[in-house]
């Protein structure tokens, strides 16, 4: 599977989709329009170890919510997310069997060679 979830009204978001370069043959999904399914979500939780390593704490939700205040639990990471895009790290990419999750320099640029390479089916 070649996927990239993102969010196509952030910036940020639409300059790494231009750095990777995404074909054809990679689907994306605006997050905003349809938030990730349950499957995946258990499927990134697997590859990356938690959910909590998911999870934006710098969603502005988080604190108006009330969720900075709160000890949550895996449950509840997975439970947000899936009520909630704007709880996503973001981009989330999958390339086969590997993952990359989030914007800092370092990940984007794995994306960017993975995705490039063609090696992962």
């Amino acid at each position: 599977m070649k996927k990239i979830y993102h969010l196509k009204s952030c910036s940020t978001n639409v300059r790494i989709l231009k750095e990777i370069g995404p074909g054809p043959e990679v689907e994306l999904q605006n997050i905003k329009e349809e938030n990730i399914d349950a499957k995946t979500l258990d499927f990134l939780k697997e590859k990356m170890g938690s959910y909590e390593s998911l999870f934006s704490k710098k969603a502005m939700k988080f604190r108006s919510l009330g969720l900075n205040k709160m000890d949550l639990t895996e449950p509840d990471y997975r439970k947000y997310m899936l009520e909630e895009y704007t709880f996503l790290k973001r981009p989330f990419m999958i390339n086969g069997d590997a993952v990359f999750i989030g914007n800092s320099k370092d990940t984007v640029a794995e994306a960017v060679a993975s995705f490039n390479m063609g090696s992962y089916c």
